[in-house]
């Protein structure tokens, strides 16, 4: 696969998914009894809960993709970010439809309304994984750059499943130092620094390096572009927001919900 931008609908083709990373397989909409990963609290604290909801309703595998699992099941946790968030969006379809209703805070300050917005999820930019990223994924997930003003090469890795969980933890014990966390869980290596000083380095980055690094980690990786364009009822003002994913994106469509309530009985 290149690296062209497509959207969900261009490869999801019914219950067979293409994930951007040529990751292949059969996958099904929840029932009934996934309700209960959705409720268990015990996998939300751990952050298995949506490795859960995968394994679950994923049928079939049909192309490993780049990974080199050891049997015909699929482990999520070594699953590349992109290819697990596009297995969820898709898990969502199939179990809804594509139709998605979030509220968002308007971001102008003298405003600050509620925007009650919706989209076609299918309608999400896709990134596949290029040949060369996957090449350097499969040799060992290292990715190298050199910093702009630092002029020091960095090496990197693509995140998968078990960073996630990881990085969960990493969050809630770095507080106001939340960037420089990220930032230390994916940078491997720094040119001429000792790993001990890696984390001070990153954090007396140039921010212009920084920006710059988290462009690079983009243009690597595969993905769901997940930046929406909303525009508020009340002062028109158009921004940037990201999709909201949380505890209510597995449950049902206003329209559905609607239709529900509307019901007699």
């Amino acid at each position: 696969m290149n690296n062209a931008t497509l959207t969900c609908s261009d490869i999801a083709l019914g219950e067979t998914i293409v994930c951007p990373s040529g990751l292949a397989g059969s996958l099904r909409g929840m029932k009934v009894r996934e309700e209960r990963v959705l409720s268990d609290r015990a996998l939300a604290k751990g952050g298995g809960q949506l490795d859960a909801l995968l394994a679950a309703c994923w049928e079939r595998l049909d192309d490993a993709g780049p990974y080199l699992f050891d049997d015909s099941r699929v482990d999520w946790l070594r699953v590349l970010q992109g290819d697990r968030f596009y297995a969820l969006l898709q898990l969502r379809i199939l179990t809804y439809g594509a139709d998605y209703a979030f509220q968002v805070t308007c971001q102008e300050a003298a405003c600050r309304a509620p925007i009650a917005w919706e989209i076609d999820l299918r309608e999400l930019p896709v990134r596949a994984l290029s040949p060369e990223s996957r090449e350097a994924f499969t040799a060992g997930n290292r990715f190298a750059f050199r910093l702009p003003r630092e002029g020091r090469l960095v090496t990197f890795r693509l995140l998968t499943g078990a960073d996630e969980q990881k990085l969960a933890s990493a969050k809630r014990a770095a507080g106001a130092h939340l960037f420089t966390a990220l930032l230390a869980h994916r940078v491997t290596e720094v040119e001429g620094i000792d790993a001990k000083d890696r984390r001070r380095f990153l954090e007396d980055l140039p921010l212009s390096d920084a920006d710059a690094l988290l462009d690079e980690f983009d243009r690597v990786d595969c993905g769901v572009e997940t930046s929406i364009e909303v525009e508020c009822p009340h002062c028109m003002a158009r921004q940037s927001v990201e999709l909201p994913f949380g505890p209510t994106f597995f449950l049902p469509g206003k329209k559905r919900t609607a239709r529900r309530l509307s019901s007699p009985g």
